[in-house]
């Protein structure tokens, strides 16, 4: 016997997607939308709104993390062409292996014949007036030096420049620190570490960043995050976490080993580690979701960096976190066990046979430690998922899945691509239920864990891609698809959260100029205005549409997404609730698909609020929109 709620999970699954298909024209009778209040799916996850971040490109170096100075741990020998780094006044410079203070070899200046000044010194660094700029550096003096200095010099004039003299310590490194306030605006600030005279003059490591960071996170980007107000967070990655050693990321800063990044370009500095990510979603109130290394990594140490962050203080592991400043379990919940291990591109790739062992190995691990975990497999649709399905139905409580989408010249059917693959991936898995015995009484649902639009130049950095009108359109519509799937759905994390195929992107480290894509702002939309249980909604193609009540069913939520180059007028048919005659409405909006925010620059696009009177049932809506009513509605008819 077919029941109410099945026939709601067919049409959720099956008939949403078929409004998105695309047509060229349209007429006025098609510009209907039928809402039944009495068809209700299951509750939206709030986790659908989760967020990924990765140690790639600027996503945390350079856009959630503070810090202004590149390789400030010296990876590369200063003076090569991939350091930023170079020798002043061109002293002599000695990468010293003795005793480094940190990584392989640490800057030794010498002045072997006279005194002179020598030392390191790095550019290219933006500055605005009247802002303070914190710092130190670690640096260690040998007999003969007579002078330490910092210097900032912020104009092309060389003699413009602020200077901070510090005692000589010889023989052991010390922290010098220091403050500046920018006397101007300059996007070519100099700093030197400098010392004079004759002697050995060693650099550690350094630091600089806006005296307004929060806990080592740029003030602007965290404003932003909180408006975002995402859920949860996944990290550390992603490609990034197979060559991760999470060892690497915890205990001081500054004596964290700066590495080769093993999955990107660049060198990953260690200084946003495990501990830190956890501060980031307290700051956020965020729940955390650590994905751990199943590619070069084995079950034991990925115990181990369990038993760091959530056991207790008097054990081994939790002595070493209240050691470093966290006594406090951290009681993560949501542990990933690897990332697209599926893929050849992944440091330790295996056949879909070999993973399923190897995720069952780690859960049993675990699960001995803590049976309550949330443990989530890497699933892909096809071939892998046939075998992940069945052998690992025991040893999961959810399955990820990834997908990214690239663009179509037609706006309709670039719009189309998001909410296509999410419904593609859901009705696999309702296929995989019916099909494999394994799944029989099981309800493991789907982590979505990396999902976006991808393609066009890396503007912002290392796939660091702008995202426009049209792509902003695309995430509403792929929310839409998530909520006429909301019994399948557990989680769904957009990737990456800034600058790299971000939905926030950054200028330079020191400025406070972040600003929402139209990705970003339409996440943040629905976040905060869309209700949670999911309604049966109807509207002709191409328009995409959903509809929610909010949790005290006193508001009906409708979600419009319009990407024509037309207004449209909609008559609203609404059965199983009366509405009222005025809404709250909430609009993204512009006339050109291609249009798009830049950080820095004045913010083209944005949500606009206002109040709609509703008359005769009908609603109005702009081209190249997303628009979200709060109507208010009675239950009761």
């Amino acid at each position: 016997m077919i029941t109410r709620r099945e026939t709601l999970r067919g049409f959720l699954a099956l008939g949403g997607a078929a409004l998105l298909l695309t047509m060229a024209t349209y007429t006025s009778a098609q510009s209907v939308i039928k809402i039944d209040a009495g068809e209700k799916g299951e509750p939206i996850n709030p986790f659908i709104y989760g967020q990924f971040i990765e140690h790639l490109g600027r996503c945390i170096d350079g856009g959630i993390w503070a810090e202004m100075l590149a390789d400030r741990k010296f990876f590369y020998a200063v003076g090569d062409k991939e350091s930023p780094w170079y020798a002043i006044y061109d002293c002599k410079i000695n990468m010293n292996k003795e005793n480094p203070f940190v990584g392989d070899h640490t800057p030794e200046s010498i002045a072997d014949t006279e005194a002179r000044w020598l030392g390191v010194a790095q550019k290219d660094l933006a500055i605005q007036k009247d802002r303070k700029y914190k710092g130190y550096a670690w640096v260690k003096a040998t007999e003969g030096i007579e002078k330490v200095e910092v210097h900032f010099h912020w104009s092309t004039k060389h003699d413009d420049f602020t200077g901070f003299p510090f005692p000589v310590k010889i023989g052991e490194y010390y922290k010098i620190d220091f403050e500046f306030t920018s006397p101007t605006d300059f996007e070519n600030l100099e700093i030197e570490i400098a010392a004079f005279g004759k002697g050995s003059f060693f650099v550690g490591t350094v630091s600089l960043m806006p005296a307004d960071n929060v806990k080592g996170m740029r003030a602007d980007t965290l404003r932003l995050l909180k408006e975002l107000d995402s859920p949860i967070y996944r990290w550390p990655g992603g490609n990034f976490v197979s060559g991760y050693d999470w060892r690497d990321g915890v205990g001081d800063r500054d004596r964290r080993p700066p590495r080769k990044n093993p999955a990107w370009t660049g060198v990953e500095h260690n200084d946003f580690g495990l501990d830190e990510f956890i501060v980031f979603c307290r700051e956020l109130n965020a729940e955390p979701y650590i994905a751990v290394n199943t590619g070069a990594g084995e079950a034991d140490e990925a115990v181990a960096q369990l038993l760091y962050t959530n056991g207790a203080a008097d054990t081994e592991l939790g002595k070493l976190r209240a050691k470093n400043g966290h006594p406090e379990p951290y009681k993560v919940k949501y542990w990933g066990i690897g990332n697209e291990m599926y893929g050849d591109w992944q440091i330790g790739h295996m056949p879909t046979e070999k993973y399923a062992e190897k995720n069952n190995r780690f859960v049993d691990a675990f699960r001995k430690v803590d049976p309550t975990l949330t443990l989530i497999a890497v699933g892909n649709v096809g071939r892998w998922n046939d075998v992940i399905m069945r052998k690992c139905a025991e040893h999961m409580d959810l399955v990820s899945e990834h997908f990214y989408v690239q663009q179509r010249e037609n706006v309709a059917l670039h719009v189309a691509l998001a909410p296509r693959e999410v419904k593609r991936i859901a009705d696999a898995h309702r296929r995989y239920r019916s099909e494999f015995d394994e799944l029989k009484g099981k309800n493991i649902r789907i982590a979505l864990d990396e999902w976006n639009y991808w393609y066009g130049p890396h503007v912002f950095g290392e796939l660091g891609t702008r995202y426009f009108v049209k792509d902003g359109l695309g995430i509403a519509a792929g929310l839409h698809e998530f909520f006429r799937n909301s019994d399948i759905y557990y989680m769904a994390n957009y990737a990456q959260t800034v600058n790299v195929i971000g939905c926030i992107k950054t200028n330079k480290t020191n400025k406070t100029n972040a600003q929402f894509e139209t990705t970003g702002l339409a996440l943040k939309l629905y976040r905060r205005q869309f209700g949670t249980i999911p309604l049966q909604a109807t509207a002709a193609r191409p328009f995409d549409v959903s509809a929610a009540l909010t949790e005290d069913q006193k508001t009906l939520t409708l979600g419009i997404v319009n990407p024509t180059d037309k207004a449209t007028e909609f008559a609203l048919e609404t059965t199983g609730a009366k509405l009222g005659t005025a809404a709250q409405k909430f609009e993204i909006a512009h006339d050109d698909p291609m249009a798009h925010n830049d950080p820095g620059e004045e913010q083209k696009i944005d949500i606009l609020e206002s109040r709609l009177a509703i008359e005769s049932n009908k609603i109005t809506v702009a081209p190249m929109s997303i628009t979200v009513l709060r109507i208010p509605c009675d239950m009761g008819q």
